[in-house]
């Protein structure tokens, strides 16, 4: 068994940990692989290049960019922040649990576009925690903002990652059950699914936490 192409996953793990353009550590990386595994240069550009053309719906995000760049410089952010400075007893800690929530479960129904960094972190909910934020425990230092916003773009992730598993279609469930079923194990993706929901359950569970350790600490910081 040929080991030599496993080196990919080291330069990307040195590329990350060296912190490189992540598009070029990853190309890098591919061809490398690719090379290592005995295919030539012109395969693995093939190679490349045809896995770009069958994803290549993922462009479409480029057209949203100008839309949120408008929308932010007519003042998307500062309205998203006026916003919550009027709902009361709104808090930093239940908004982001809310929007946690929101996200786990319609990335668990297929609907995995309609929250994301660029579309709604940034322009949305980021804003309206960091209002929230202020709201409950005064003006903030330059290092809690980056905390809040930091948080705010973190539940985004976990409620994507272990939302999206219990879809039954998604890309990652059909992969696993693909190498479950070349070791002689068929399962079906809805079997799969399933199992995916305790996890779900627990990452919740775990990232509340998060955050409402998060919003306590903005309150004791508060001078």
């Amino acid at each position: 068994m040929n080991y030599w192409p496993l080196l990919g996953i080291a330069l990307v793990i040195i590329g990350f940990a060296l912190k490189f353009n992540p598009l070029l550590v990853v190309v890098g990386a591919a061809i490398a692989t690719g090379l290592l595994a005995g295919l030539d240069l012109v395969a693995v550009i093939e190679a490349l290049g045809k896995a770009f053309n069958d994803n290549r719906y993922i462009s479409v995000t480029w057209i949203i960019l100008p839309v949120i760049g408008l929308l932010e410089r007519y003042g998307l952010q500062q309205r998203a922040r006026s916003l919550i400075e009027t709902v009361r007893g709104a808090t930093m800690g239940k908004l982001l649990m809310i929007y946690l929530g929101f996200r786990q479960i319609t990335a668990a129904l297929g609907m995995k576009d309609i929250g994301g960094h660029p579309q709604a972190v940034r322009p949305l909910v980021a804003p309206m925690a960091e209002a929230a934020a202020e709201k409950s425990h005064g003006e903030l230092t330059e290092e809690s903002r980056e905390k809040v916003l930091a948080m705010s773009a973190a539940t985004d992730n976990v409620g994507l990652f272990f939302g999206e598993d219990i879809f039954f279609a998604i890309a990652s469930i059909l992969l696993i059950q693909g190498v479950f079923e070349s070791y002689g194990y068929p399962l079906t993706p809805l079997e799969l699914s399933v199992w995916a929901i305790p996890t779900a359950i627990c990452a919740f569970i775990i990232h509340s936490w998060r955050i409402r350790s998060l919003d306590r600490r903005l309150g004791r910081a508060r001078p």
